[in-house]
């Protein structure tokens, strides 16, 4: 689930700490997620297009999920896609894997002249017995051998190839690098996995492209898909998806809805039959007390194969009583801001995000507690709705300029960099306050409900706007359906944002004064309203 800025990584420093860097006593988060190495707007910005790199690749020796021993100079001659692989990950490997299978799927007999390695990178699961069960859930015993060793031995091999391995409050934490290395054995390129299901198929198309660049002939890749951003299917669009067994399943805006993303392979770390059928007492009270019904959607685009489904579903021996729908291509995962496996996310009628809730790494809930989390949003939301409907009372009379902002609170805009600076142009003769954040971002979290008050009381005389950085479309949507403000924000990149400032941490607030200027740049998180007071009288009213 780690997500790191590329853009200037090197081979003698790889190594990036991904998720929350604290710098003193700021709460900031490093700017390093979901961010392609390379700034180039052919490519999505959820898809790594890969660093070159040169030297020769760190040989290894460790042992295989059939504890047979390994070493990577036995593969002088092929080229290697080597992975480094979460043995008991739920987030961001399964994607990775998928990647590397149907990359050498795409080079036809080809194929044959790639080896497909990944090392374990959790410190906590070693064991041959944890890369077998991985393997064999996710049917790649006899397509890749998954290599582990003596928690010395793995570390030798991760400080050799810059890896960066750790536990983060309880949880894994590793650079999910792929690295591609040709015949001779000397390093090409890395890739770094984002965490978007759509994408996974433009990851393969780039790994069988470097592999088939490095093999005799340049044999021809079985794929011609743009790598441009893959548009998201959000919960405010209606599709239809298919049902296991037949049948179809509408999904989006009309009642609201409580869904839960899982995948077959989520069996592997939890008792994932067991806790499906539970959630038929969820579906019994729900009708009962007239709460968002359940849903389930299988991540059919990281699925081992077309069969895993109705073999799991048939092995539970009675139907769930709730519907199953299937999402092929991620789009429905990714505009829903799925970022783990299982993960609940609730709907409401208008296809606005109320609540998520990451299942793999915060445990399941009971039915009380599941009723309890479910009933507490839908009440937020109200309360939400009304909040708003305060803010726009006292933003009244704003200035036609301001007011636009106003008309489009909490939306998400395209346009990138070009929309950008339009909107700060026609903005000019007003003070700017600027929030930089993403939805993963948890110091941005704690001090959006800041900007949300300070907007309202502002409002009127500043102009605020929301920049959500090298985020997921369906990520970002669901973040702003939980934490409403009164103005847009624009969906660009940290470059993109050069201009203005250099974006290195998350948050990030730049202050405008109304000449178009920028008078104050503030890292990190606002803790408190008062501070945020201070710079807003300071660099926003005083310009």
């Amino acid at each position: 689930m780690k997500r790191p800025n590329a853009a200037t990584l090197r081979w003698t420093a790889i190594a990036v700490v991904i998720g929350a860097v604290i710098i003193g006593a700021a709460l900031i988060y490093r700017a390093t997620r979901h961010s392609p190495s390379q700034s180039s707007s052919s490519f999505a910005i959820n898809l790594d297009p890969g660093t070159p790199l040169s030297g020769p690749a760190p040989d290894f020796t460790l042992t295989d999920e059939a504890g047979r021993q390994v070493s990577l100079h036995s593969y002088r001659g092929r080229v290697v896609i080597l992975a480094f692989n979460d043995s008991q990950c739920t987030t961001v490997c399964p994607l990775t894997t998928t990647a590397m299978v149907q990359a050498r799927r795409l080079l036809g007999s080809a194929g044959s002249q790639v080896a497909l390695l990944a090392i374990d990178a959790n410190p906590t699961a070693i064991s041959v017995a944890d890369v077998r069960a991985y393997s064999e859930i996710h049917q790649m015993t006899h397509v890749w051998r998954f290599l582990t060793g003596s928690l010395r031995q793995l570390r030798h091999v991760w400080k050799a190839y810059n890896i960066d391995v750790g536990i983060e409050n309880g949880q894994i934490d590793h650079t999910p690098a792929l690295f591609v290395i040709d015949r001779r054995g000397r390093l090409a390129k890395v890739y770094l996995t984002q965490m978007a299901y759509s994408s996974v198929s433009q990851q393969a198309q780039l790994l069988a492209q470097e592999a088939s660049s490095l093999l005799p002939g340049h044999p021809p890749v079985q794929s011609h898909i743009s790598y441009a951003q893959i548009p998201s299917i959000a919960p405010s669009q209606r599709v239809d998806v298919s049902q296991p067994g037949g049948g179809s399943l509408q999904l989006g805006p009309g009642a609201a809805r409580l869904y839960v993303f899982f995948a077959t392979w989520d069996s592997q770390v939890m008792n994932l039959a067991k806790q499906l059928r539970a959630l038929d007492a969820y579906q019994t009270q729900a009708i009962a007390q007239r709460l968002p019904r359940l849903t389930a959607i299988d991540e059919a685009s990281v699925e081992p194969s077309t069969a895993a489904l109705p073999s799991f579903l048939h092995g539970l021996g009675a139907p769930l009583a709730y519907p199953v729908g299937i999402d092929p291509s991620g789009r429905i995962a990714d505009g829903y801001g799925v970022q783990d496996e299982p993960w609940f996310v609730l709907v409401g009628a208008h296809g606005q995000i109320l609540w998520y809730y990451d299942i793999s790494t915060l445990g399941w809930l009971s039915t009380s507690s599941l009723i309890q989390h479910v009933r507490a949003a839908v009440t937020r939301s109200s309360n939400a709705t009304t909040s708003l409907a305060i803010a726009d009372q006292e933003l009244a009379g704003s200035p036609p300029p301001l007011a636009s902002l106003h008309s489009q609170a909490s939306q998400l805009l395209g346009g990138g960099k070009s929309a950008l600076f339009a909107r700060l142009k026609a903005l000019r003769g007003y003070p700017v306050v600027i929030n930089v954040w993403a939805s993963w971002c948890g110091p941005c979290q704690a001090e959006f409900g800041l900007f949300a008050s300070a907007a309202a009381r502002y409002g009127r005389r500043v102009a605020f706007l929301g920049v959500n950085a090298n985020d997921e479309s369906g990520a970002a949507r669901g973040f702003l359906a939980q934490h409403q403000v009164s103005y847009p924000s624009y969906e660009t990149s940290y470059a993109d944002l050069s201009k203005l400032a250099v974006v290195q941490y998350l948050p990030t607030t730049i202050f405008i004064r109304p000449s178009g200027k920028v008078g104050f740049v503030h890292i990190g998180q606002y803790e408190v309203e008062g501070t945020l007071d201070v710079d807003i009288a300071s660099y926003a009213l005083r310009g």
